[in-house]
Formats: structure tokens, sequence, C-alpha cells
């Protein structure tokens, strides 16, 4: 992996819907037992909202992964199995783990 200072590197914000099997993948590769305050990246948006992420870096992107109660569940119950039928790239991959759990918000 290259250097986060690395001004070459694409950057990409990363929100659940957006989630793809490979980005999930490298999420769990590297918090394997979640994280913790010191990995979350603070910023406030155009909006002036507070957003948290994780970083993931790749050869060439820069991923800003936001955090929120979906991405924690679906780090929880990963398996790399539920995702062989699918694309890398496929966002509709990585399900909704709260679709059924109608008292559970975000």
């Amino acid at each position: 992996m290259k250097s986060s200072n690395n001004p070459n590197l694409n950057r990409v914000i990363v929100d659940f819907k957006k989630l793809t099997p490979e980005i999930l993948a490298l999420v769990v590769e590297k918090y394997p037992y979640g994280y913790d305050d010191n990995d979350i990246i603070r910023f406030r948006n155009v909006k002036d909202e507070l957003v948290k992420c994780i970083e993931i870096i790749t050869e060439d992107t820069k991923y800003l992964v936001k955090i929120s109660a979906k991405l924690e569940r679906v780090m929880e119950q990963y398996d790399e199995d539920d995702y062989e039928s699918y694309q890398d790239n496929d966002p509709t991959a990585v399900q909704d783990p709260f679709d059924t759990d109608e008292d559970i918000k975000e």
C-alpha cells in the first residue's frame, strides 16, 4: 500500500449505500477486531455536518468509509462466502443489515 500522503491517490468517500464487497473486504482485513477512536477521521462536510470515517488505502485510492451502525453490523457478520456470486464492485451486494429489524435505526 502507498503512503496516505501520496497526492496522486484518488480520493473517494464511501457511505453504506455505495459499499462494495471489495471495499468491505478491505475494511474487515484492516480492522478485523473493529476500529477504535484513534482510527476515526473526523471532518465537517459542506453542510457543516460532522462526518466520521475510517481510512482504507489501496495502491491507487484512498477510501474514507463513513462510519455507521450498518457498517459495524456488516463488519461483525462478514463472511466472504456471502459475496462469491457478486462482482467486487457491486454496491447492491452489501445488504442493509437492519432491513428486518424495524426498531433499530441509524
